[in-house]
């Protein structure tokens, strides 16, 4: 059966008090209409119905995909005003139509699917939430007064007796139905009400009309139903998912210092005994191997860390884009250490305080410790790198490459003009500025006059 979905995402949200579209705002990296786009795409809908209204342009461009339909609503006349602008988007008649809210972000795909379940293109079906204080939320009104009785009617709570109030079943603002049917419900809408706009919520009344079933569903927990319209609302929402996100790795095995210090503004897959401090945040897709452990505020964006490799605290790694950035197996990372897009390090490397390493290859063993910076560099095995150390990359107008051969001793202070070869096994002198190759083997000592001293050899400390 065709099934459509129709996601209202016109608000303006003066609450928020910003000049971005409220839909827009973000919860744990994304925008609050992406979690909601995101979660649709296992429901297989023949076409998905996005209504804008305010910043139209720029929600428009933000969510623009395959599969995603633009329908405007100017002014914006209440909710029923906002479903029969997107009529025209619903050619057929037959099937169901799913309504959902642009702005309430973590409904989660079974509580979607059970409402297009219980619809079968014959019933109205309604999500509820039952609230010790429902205050906002339209009341359900149901046979009888019963729990379990027929529902008759949603009343606003702007319009709501003071008996309605006390109802406390709401309205979520989330639908369920057959389609034809939707179409003729919405093109009898009337606006006599307080606020003199469409209420959708109207439609109940018709249904029950006709002889066609209202039901009522109930929201799984209060979070999947919550709202966006104001930044204390945002930020409740925010603890509220990542306590899940946290709580979900905890039941894994994942052992976190502190749940409600820890945010995943992305995927994040852990391996076994995976050790998480306080304050860090994942974005992007990060992978943690197994026995790895992550100091105290750290930021890791689209990175996979080897098994076993300890990351210290205040580190920040950002491979920009999924798999950006590699830390091999028994690495040490850290404290304050930057690892930018390309950064491939291999198992046991060492990158200490205050070092930065951006489209870098370190081969297995290398270290640079303090105080460094390697951009555009191929780093071979057993390394060594002194503090205060750089590889000079950028003329001006092109990047270049410094290849470093195993087991070369660099000095402090170092400056390695690129592109410059250092051969394995070569040294290069405290505070040298390096401009021309050195051989493998060398000593090269470049404080004015690069001098390499050709046969010299130093003793290699084993690791």
């Amino acid at each position: 059966m065709a099934l459509n979905i129709v996601i209202m995402a016109a608000g303006k949200g003066t609450r928020m008090k910003s000049a971005l579209p409220k839909v827009l705002h973000k919860l744990a990296g994304r925008s609050l209409l992406r979690h909601v786009l995101d979660m649709t795409q296992g429901l297989q809908a023949q076409r998905n119905v996005v209504i804008t209204g305010h910043g139209a342009d720029a929600v428009e461009a933000a969510v623009a995909g395959p599969g995603v339909q633009f329908v405007r609503q100017m002014p914006q006349l209440g909710t029923g005003h906002a479903i029969q602008q997107a009529v025209p988007a619903l050619p057929e008649d037959e099937g169901t139509t799913l309504i959902l809210n642009g702005d309430v972000p973590l409904i989660k795909q079974a509580t979607a699917q059970a409402l297009v379940q219980a619809c079968d293109g014959k019933a109205l079906v309604l999500l509820t939430i039952h609230l010790s204080d429902p205050t906002g939320y339209g009341r359900i009104v149901r046979q009888d007064g019963q729990a379990d009785g027929n529902v008759l009617a949603i009343v606003e709570h702007k319009d709501a007796s003071a008996e309605q109030r006390t109802i406390r079943e709401g309205y979520t603002g989330m639908m369920a139905a057959p389609t034809g049917a939707l179409k003729r419900w919405v093109g009898q809408l009337k606006n006599e009400n307080a606020q003199g706009e469409y209420y959708l919520t109207d439609i109940v009344a018709m249904a029950v009309a006709e002889g066609v079933p209202v039901l009522g569903i109930a929201a799984p927990n209060e979070t999947e139903v919550l709202g966006v319209n104001s930044p204390v609302q945002l930020a409740d929402l925010e603890r509220r998912f990542q306590l899940e996100q946290a709580e979900t790795l905890l039941e894994a095995g994942v052992r976190l210092a502190d749940p409600r210090r820890f945010d995943v503004r992305g995927s994040l897959s852990c391996g076994q005994d995976v050790e998480i401090d306080v304050n860090c945040v994942f974005e992007g897709t990060v992978i943690l191997g197994d026995n790895v452990r992550i100091g105290a505020n750290c930021v890791i964006r689209n990175a996979s860390i080897g098994a076993g490799t300890r990351i210290h605290e205040f580190t920040h790694i950002d491979g920009e884009k999924a798999g950006g950035a590699q830390v091999g197996a028994g690495a040490l990372i850290g404290p304050f250490a930057r690892l930018r897009p390309g950064a491939d390090l291999g198992d046991e490397v060492h990158i200490g305080n205050f070092v930065e390493v951006k489209n870098s290859t370190l081969a297995k063993g290398a270290k640079a410790n303090h105080l460094a910076y390697l951009g555009d560099a191929t780093v071979g095995e057993r390394v060594n790198y002194g503090a205060g150390s750089i590889t000079a990359n950028y003329d001006g107008a092109n990047k270049h490459r410094t290849v470093i051969g195993a087991d070369v001793h660099v000095g402090s202070n170092c400056v390695l003009i690129a592109p410059v070869e250092i051969g394995a096994g070569a040294t290069i002198g405290g505070g040298s500025t390096i401009t021309k190759p050195v051989a493998a083997g060398e000593l090269s000592v470049a404080r004015g006059k690069q001098v390499a001293i050709a046969g010299w050899s130093r003793p290699l400390k084993k690791r």
